[in-house]
């Protein structure tokens, strides 16, 4: 069968790319304690399927000002992946480097989001290289595009591909644990949301390289 639209896709399938988001994320924290010289601890992903508006509410309403990371993907799976931090994400990435803090998302400058910039291409790299270490297939990523403004303005990029794909998304939800003990006082969790937006082929062929019918 045909996979017509992502309200096809089954428990099952949620599973599966849970699993890989916990594979990714993992490997995430892997190069994030290296680079920053910190512990980082993760908890399981969550994977929903959410339509627009709910993707929107779910980041804090449409005028919360975000950062977006635009990743593309091009390969034998293609499409875009969108990383949503908030302000608490972007604080504790700058303070572990540069000691720095910042009250609002529009006080980045130029050093600050080439950082960020490098965090998206951990993050996204982590993510695409465990769908590769499963499956076999060749997928290559584009540097992150990043965008500050608010939520759905920023949502509004991926939403035009949601007419391709149906009318929900992808949404997955990861949490990172930063410092020396994750059952420590001093330790925080920071969330990175991640609007996963495939082509409907690319989702055929990544489930059917693990033997998963759609």
């Amino acid at each position: 069968m045909s996979l017509q639209n992502m309200e096809q896709l089954s428990a099952m399938h949620f599973d599966v790319l849970r699993e890989i988001g916990n594979i990714g994320q993992g490997n995430a924290a892997s190069s994030l304690s290296q680079m920053l010289s910190q512990a980082i601890d993760i908890s399981v992903p969550t994977v929903k399927l959410l339509d627009f508006n709910e993707s929107v509410e779910y980041l804090g309403g449409p005028e919360n000002v975000v950062l977006g990371m635009l990743v593309g993907l091009k390969g034998d799976i293609n499409g875009m992946m969108l990383y949503v931090l908030q302000k608490n994400f972007a604080n504790s990435m700058l303070n572990s480097v540069f000691g720095k803090q910042i009250n609002d998302l529009t006080e980045l400058d130029e050093m600050d989001i080439s950082f960020i910039q490098e965090i998206g291409n951990i993050l996204a790299g982590s993510y695409v290289n465990a769908i590769s270490s499963l499956t076999g297939l060749t997928i290559d990523i584009s540097v992150p595009t990043i965008s500050i403004d608010m939520a759905g303005a920023i949502l509004a990029v991926p939403a035009v591909e949601f007419a391709q794909i149906g009318n929900s998304v992808l949404f997955i939800d990861d949490s990172f644990i930063f410092g020396d003990s994750p059952s420590g006082g001093d330790s925080s969790e920071i969330k990175s949301n991640m609007i996963l937006v495939p082509e409907l082929s690319s989702l055929e062929t990544l489930f059917s390289k693990l033997g998963i019918e759609v």
